[in-house]
């Protein structure tokens, strides 16, 4: 009969360029099911081809705020910033495995690749998937910077701290050419 191991921490990680509802609904899940989540905020690396639009530290802090806001604040989760492989950062903060988000059978496709690599590199690693809220299965991080980007609302779509760094990164009056 084999040990049962009982994960109680997790981390969740991401780009968060920004952070949105979807990701705060991942987060919120992940801390129902596990009494310790760290949410670690990947480097700016290329994400198809394409670098981040706020720095590291932006990205953290963002999400920081985003989490001490009333009616978002969780005990039990810290955020951090990381670079390298997500299965070396797991065993750095002494996580048991990592909760992903899906929205679609794309992000199935690409996480269930990710985590198989995971499972191979380091099989003490749990690889948590939470179907995404109805709610948030079509926001994504791309697209809220696009809305953004043509001067549009997007409070629906992101926490209000974002929706203001958004409005001062990008401006509230149409990009060129968006007419």
């Amino acid at each position: 009969m084999t040990e049962v191991h009982h994960v109680q921490h997790v981390v969740v990680p991401g780009t968060f360029d920004p952070v949105t509802l979807g990701h705060i609904d991942v987060i919120r899940r992940a801390r129902k099911l596990f009494p310790r989540v760290t949410v670690a905020v990947a480097e700016s690396r290329a994400k198809r081809g394409v670098g981040t639009a706020f720095t590291l530290e932006e990205r953290v802090d963002m999400l920081r705020e985003a989490l001490a806001t009333e009616g978002i604040r969780m005990e039990g989760v810290e955020v951090r910033p990381f670079g390298g492989l997500l299965v070396d950062f797991c065993h750095e903060v002494g996580a048991g495995g990592f909760v992903k988000g899906l929205r679609a059978m794309t992000d199935f496709e690409y996480e269930l690749q990710q985590a198989d690599l995971n499972s191979h590199m380091a099989p003490d690693l749990e690889s948590i998937f939470v179907m995404s809220s109805p709610k948030y299965g079509y926001v994504s991080s791309s697209i809220v910077r696009e809305i953004a980007s043509l001067g549009s609302d997007v409070s629906l779509l992101v926490p209000p701290n974002v929706a203001r760094r958004l409005e001062e990164h990008y401006g509230s009056e149409p990009a060129r050419g968006a007419e």
